[in-house]
């Protein structure tokens, strides 16, 4: 159960370009460092990232959990994470990873006392010089979330072969 949910409410006469901006959260209980258990995390810091710059946008509070594999406790914080490309973990089970990747959300596990400045920086480098699978996916499923039903209003052909 998500306990509390902290946003920053962004001036909207600046312009964002949110096809090309990734929601990526952070477990981190210090809101600088990740060092977190997905499962048993109390805070996800979640910052608005593109190539060039990122923004914090809002901190999610859950109350401690034990990691005693009560799958509930992953539901609330999958929920609370829909809208986010990404997670990065100190330590994430197999039951929250599918259910993270079901939900669109990449989970990524990095050592524990990772600078969450530094991953910001890293994957924006990547973002411009080689973006990772889920970067290139998360890009082109934001552009255009009607173009299936775009393309089955269009109809379709079969085509012998």
């Amino acid at each position: 159960m998500l306990a509390r949910r902290l946003a920053v409410v962004h001036d909207s006469s600046i312009p964002q370009d949110k096809n090309q901006e990734l929601r990526v959260a952070f477990a981190s209980s210090d809101r600088k460092t990740i060092d977190q258990h997905f499962g048993s995390g109390t805070l996800f810091i979640v910052y608005a990232i593109t190539m060039n710059s990122s923004r914090f946008v809002e901190v999610l509070e859950f109350p401690s959990a034990l990691r005693d594999g009560n799958e509930g406790k992953l539901v609330a914080r999958v929920e609370a994470l829909r809208g986010c490309n990404a997670v990065y973990v100190q330590a994430i089970g197999a039951s929250a990873i599918c259910q993270l990747r079901s939900a669109g959300i990449y989970p990524l596990k990095v050592e524990r006392n990772t600078s969450i400045s530094h991953l910001i920086s890293a994957l924006q480098n990547k973002i411009r010089t080689d973006p990772p699978a889920w970067v290139v996916a998360a890009f082109i499923e934001d552009k255009d979330p009607d173009r299936f039903d775009r393309m089955d209003e269009e109809g379709w052909e079969d085509w012998d072969i």
